[in-house]
C-alpha cells in the first residue's frame, strides 16, 4: 500500500507533483496567474482566463477570481477541482458568520479564515496558489499571499500562479522600486496599477503557455465594486 507522503511527494513549493508507481497522482495543474495591487485606498486583482493542462486549453473563458463580498475577491490558480472545493468551503463559512453575526467578513478575518482551511488541509494540501485582496477595516487596500499550507503574508503588491515567478521581479521594479536609483515614488493610482496588471500579462503571455486568451480585473474601492475585461492573445 503506497503512503499519504509518496502520493503527495514534495507540495511545499507547489511546482512538483509526485506519482505512484501506476502513473496515478491525486493533483492536476490547470495553470492560470493571478496578481494584486493594493493602493492607499483601493485594491486592484486580477486573472488570466485560460484553463489548461499540458498542451491542451480547455476553455478560454474561465475567471480565476471569486467575489466572496462587497470588499473582499479571492484569486485562485493552480488546480481547478481543489480550487472549486476551496472557494465553496470559504464561502459556506462566510455565509455562516453572516447569519450568526448579520454582518459581513472583513477582509483580515476572511484572511485568517483562509489560513486556517488551508492549515486544516496540511497533510493532503489544496494544490493551488491563493492571493486574497480587500480593503481592511479602515478602507485601506489590503493583500495576502498564501502556500499550500496556510502560512500568510500581507504585502502591497504580489504575483502568483504559473507566471508569478516572471511577474513578481516586474511588480517589485515598477510599485516597489527595487534596484531603482534617483526614482521620487509617486502616488499610486488605479489607473496606474490597472495598467501596470495589463503590461505584466502580456509579458506573461508571450513567455507561458498557461496563461492568456484575457484578463479579468476587479477593482475595489470606496466607490464600489467594478469589473474590466481585457483580451489577450490566444495563440
Amino acid at each position: 500500500m503506497v503512503g499519504l507522503n509518496s502520493i503527495v511527494g514534495n507540495i511545499s513549493g507547489a511546482d512538483t507533483m509526485k506519482e505512484t508507481p501506476s502513473g496515478f497522482s491525486p493533483y492536476a495543474d490547470n495553470g492560470g496567474t493571478i496578481v494584486a495591487v493594493a493602493g492607499d485606498d483601493f485594491v486592484v486583482i486580477a486573472s488570466d482566463t485560460r484553463l489548461s493542462v499540458g498542451y491542451s486549453i480547455y476553455t478560454r473563458g474561465q475567471s480565476k477570481l471569486f467575489k466572496l463580498s462587497s470588499k473582499t475577491v479571492l484569486g485562485c490558480s493552480g488546480c481547478w477541482c481543489d480550487t472549486l472545493s476551496l472557494t465553496r468551503l470559504l464561502e459556506a463559512r462566510m455565509q455562516m458568520y453572516l447569519h450568526d453575526n448579520n454582518k459581513q467578513m472583513s477582509t483580515p478575518a476572511v484572511a485568517q479564515l483562509l489560513s486556517t482551511l488551508l492549515y486544516y488541509k496540511r497533510f493532503f494540501p489544496y494544490y493551488v496558489s491563493n492571493i486574497l485582496a480587500g480593503l481592511d477595516s479602515e478602507g485601506k487596500g489590503a493583500i495576502y499571499s498564501y502556500d499550500p499550507v496556510g502560512h500568510c503574508e500581507m504585502s502591497n503588491y504580489h504575483a502568483g500562479g504559473s507566471a508569478g515567478a516572471l511577474l513578481q521581479p516586474l511588480l517589485d521594479n515598477q510599485l516597489g522600486f527595487k534596484n531603482m536609483q534617483n526614482v521620487t515614488p509617486e502616488p499610486l493610482t488605479i489607473e496606474k496599477a490597472v495598467n501596470i496588471i495589463k503590461d505584466a500579462f502580456i509579458g506573461a503571455t508571450e513567455r507561458d503557455i498557461y496563461t492568456g486568451d484575457g484578463i479579468h480585473i476587479n477593482v475595489i474601492s470606496q466607490d464600489g465594486f467594478n469589473e474590466e475585461f481585457f483580451p489577450l492573445r490566444k495563440d
